[in-house]
């Protein structure tokens, strides 16, 4: 007789979706989409940029290891070029959503905007990455993700310090630029690349 008082949740499987490297002059973004397991618990999930590199590495294998499920989607360089860095990472948080299995019910979106033809349900949540678990969670994913590509980046273009800067714009990052222009993974429609190809030595 109390079933009908206690309905069932609408949803049962809700993903957290945050981003890594929208802000740097090269390497891609990377979207990270997470469904965690509540019967598994995680201590110590955090927004990734308070924790040490050495805590989100730790929580790495954690998370894939007990998540329900999880995807991190790379946007190239040249996607970002073609449709700007916003739309870029727009795409990449549908696609992440999209690669899931099982599929989630809702996506739960770090932010204030909800990507275009999402294949659940979404909301878009302002500083989720310190509100919701599944959230920090996918923003470990993805930020370990890609300082690990960056990294990868560095062993073939080593005059860059990807591996240092993960492809920001620090001062010796734009003075390599200015010494050996782009590579083929530098952004060149943001305006701190185009600058550095045209200043002069």
């Amino acid at each position: 007789m109390l079933d009908g008082l206690f309905p069932p949740p609408r949803y049962s499987r809700i993903a957290g979706v945050d981003e890594a490297g929208r802000g740097p002059l090269a390497g891609p973004v990377s979207v990270a989409a997470v469904i965690l397991d509540p019967a598994r618990p995680i201590d110590g999930l955090d927004d990734s940029k308070k924790l040490t590199e050495k805590k989100r590495e730790a929580l790495f294998p954690l998370i894939i290891e007990r998540a329900i499920a999880w995807h991190v989607e790379f946007v190239d360089v040249d996607e970002i070029d073609r449709l700007n860095i916003l739309h870029a990472t727009m795409e990449g948080m549908r696609r992440a959503v999209l690669a899931l299995r099982p599929l989630a019910d809702l996506a739960r979106i770090d932010g204030n905007r909800i990507p275009p033809r999402m294949p659940c349900s979404a909301e878009a949540l302002i500083g989720g990455d310190a509100l919701e678990p599944a959230i920090m969670a996918a923003s470990i994913l993805a930020k370990v993700s890609r300082d690990r590509a960056m990294v990868r980046l560095h062993e073939t273009f080593p005059h860059y310090g990807f591996a240092v800067h993960k492809g920001y714009a620090t001062a010796a990052h734009i003075d390599a630029l200015r010494q050996h222009g782009p590579c083929l993974h530098h952004r060149r429609s943001f305006a701190p690349v185009r600058e550095a190809m045209l200043a002069p030595l």
